[in-house]
């Protein structure tokens, strides 16, 4: 018994610690300018050094958990409005791009890792892919125009699919050489077809719910749709569809629709996926060993297909994909360049592991050079570039402060946070003039990251983000009136 709890006292205090480090380490990242998940990948293999840890079965299983957390986060973040005017080249690069990449990868592999055709091609699926975790994380807080980083996050969050489908596809003609290409084909449109309907359902099923259960306390409404985000998955994968897809669907319908806690359930999810992220990276990073990731055969062979993959197979793909669809040649050279790798190959080196095929252990570690490679080199110089290529659009204001109610319990109340547009029809007018819904109150108003106590003369500006307390009821009414647009010709009057 006092072994066991020793045992068990140890392991919280090392995830303390780590997840401490992790924190910090995103302090150094922004100072290094290196990605955060660099750091967190050094941190878990510095520890290596110290726990021996070869499970990946275990690996695997937390790195799947903490993709679906990862994705619904970015689901939750995603502008609807600006990501369905590039659904198209999203998902072309999604698809399509990722079978391109994946095709001339695998011809690479073949000659530098000396590999049959399966495997060469296995190799290139897993790592095909933009990953959802590295992209979310470089690109937060970046002032990237919103048309390209739209682009870029809807890509790497719906191209999961096709990689898992490809790498699952590879090692199962490798384990039984009879498997029939075209059933596993038809099984993909399956997959994507069910994810992406569950992830519709469920999403407008956890919206209903959001907002007509009353619960007890505030704090349970982000736990409520974490929880919604898994069961998206677990029915979805249940029934043969691509969770993965599912929830990303999902985390979009919910991040653009009228929910009750809209700030929690935003900065709990947010928090949430830090926390998988640092112990996801930390976790790949003690299942790598240096001794054997440092030896010269994979560091030449790691940086032929690296430097393949970051200046042919990725650049091919958009340009290829993306013919005829608007992009200007510094966006179609940005996108080549942001097309990063990050722990989805990672995860995915650990399917041939479990499956035995025969060289998985030099997969493995090639991919993880890969993935080290494109996340310091191409992780780390994304902003530059984008600056240097005239793609950094004007940076949108926040507010520095925030108001929360902690928990209105039964009172059937909300606190609406709403940031005041340029054409907006309020602007210019005094709060008392302003026709609120019955027992709206304007608490507070941010303007120019200054705390300013509303009265009745108090007038609105542009750029103003208000806070007013609303009955969930009249919430519809006052959305529709702070949404409300100046008529055409006020606005050529004004700027004449």
């Amino acid at each position: 018994m006092a072994e066991f709890i020793w045992h068990t006292d140890a392991l919280i205090l090392l995830a303390a610690i780590l997840f401490i480090i992790g924190v910090m380490t995103t302090k150094f990242s922004a100072r290094l300018g290196v990605p955060a998940l660099v750091l967190f990948i050094a941190v878990g293999m510095g520890l290596g050094q110290f726990i021996y840890f070869d499970n990946a079965r275990i690996a695997q299983m937390i790195g799947v958990l903490a993709f679906i957390i990862i994705l619904f986060e970015g689901g939750l973040q995603t502008n609807w409005k600006t990501a369905r005017t590039v659904i198209v080249p999203s998902l072309s690069l999604a698809t399509l791009g990722v079978v391109i990449t994946t095709g001339l990868v695998a011809v690479a592999a073949k000659f530098i890792l000396g590999a049959d055709w399966p495997v060469a091609v296995l190799f290139g699926a897993i790592v095909g892919s933009t990953d959802a975790a590295a992209v979310f994380a470089v690109l937060k807080g970046q002032n990237i125009k919103p048309r390209i980083s739209a682009t870029l996050e809807a890509e790497s969050g719906s191209n999961d699919p096709m990689a898992v489908f490809l790498t699952v596809a590879m090692i199962e003609l490798i384990m039984t050489p009879g498997s029939g290409i075209f059933s596993l084909i038809g099984s993909f449109f399956i997959q994507m077809g069910v994810g992406a309907i569950a992830g519709l359902l469920f999403g407008k099923f956890a919206i209903w719910s959001l907002n007509k259960i009353n619960l007890d306390s505030s704090g349970l409404y982000p736990v409520f749709a974490t929880g919604f985000a898994m069961l998206t998955y677990g029915i979805t994968a249940y029934l043969g569809g691509s969770g993965l897809l599912a929830v990303y669907v999902a985390g979009i319908m919910i991040g653009n629709a009228d929910i009750a806690y809209r700030h929690s359930v935003f900065r709990f999810t947010e928090g949430f996926a830090w926390m998988m992220q640092i112990a996801m990276f930390v976790i790949l990073g003690l299942l790598v060993f240096p001794n054997e990731l440092f030896q010269s055969d994979i560091l030449l062979k790691g940086l032929a297909l690296s430097a393949l993959l970051m200046f042919v197979a990725r650049p091919a793909a958009v340009f290829l994909t993306t013919i005829k669809m608007g992009f200007s040649m510094k966006e179609l050279i940005f996108l080549s360049w942001a097309g990063l790798k990050g722990a989805v190959p990672i995860v995915l080196a650990t399917f041939p592991l479990l499956s035995g095929v025969e060289g998985s252990h030099e997969i493995f570690n090639v991919v993880f050079f890969v993935v080290l490679t494109s996340a310091l080199i191409q992780g780390s110089t994304i902003t530059w570039l984008a600056e240097k290529l005239g793609l950094a659009g004007p940076e949108k204001a926040t507010p520095m402060h925030s108001l929360e109610l902690v928990s209105l319990g039964k009172a059937d109340a909300e606190m609406i946070e709403f940031e005041i547009e340029e054409d907006a029809f309020i602007i210019g007018q005094n709060l008392m003039e302003i026709p609120f819904p019955e027992g709206a109150l304007v608490n507070a108003i941010i303007r120019k990251d200054e705390l300013i106590t509303p009265t009745g003369n108090t007038q609105i500006e542009q750029g103003d983000f208000l806070y007013i307390l609303t009955k969930r009821k009249y919430k519809r009414e006052l959305k529709l009136l702070l949404k409300k647009k100046k008529p055409a010709e006020t606005l050529v009057e004004a700027e004449a």
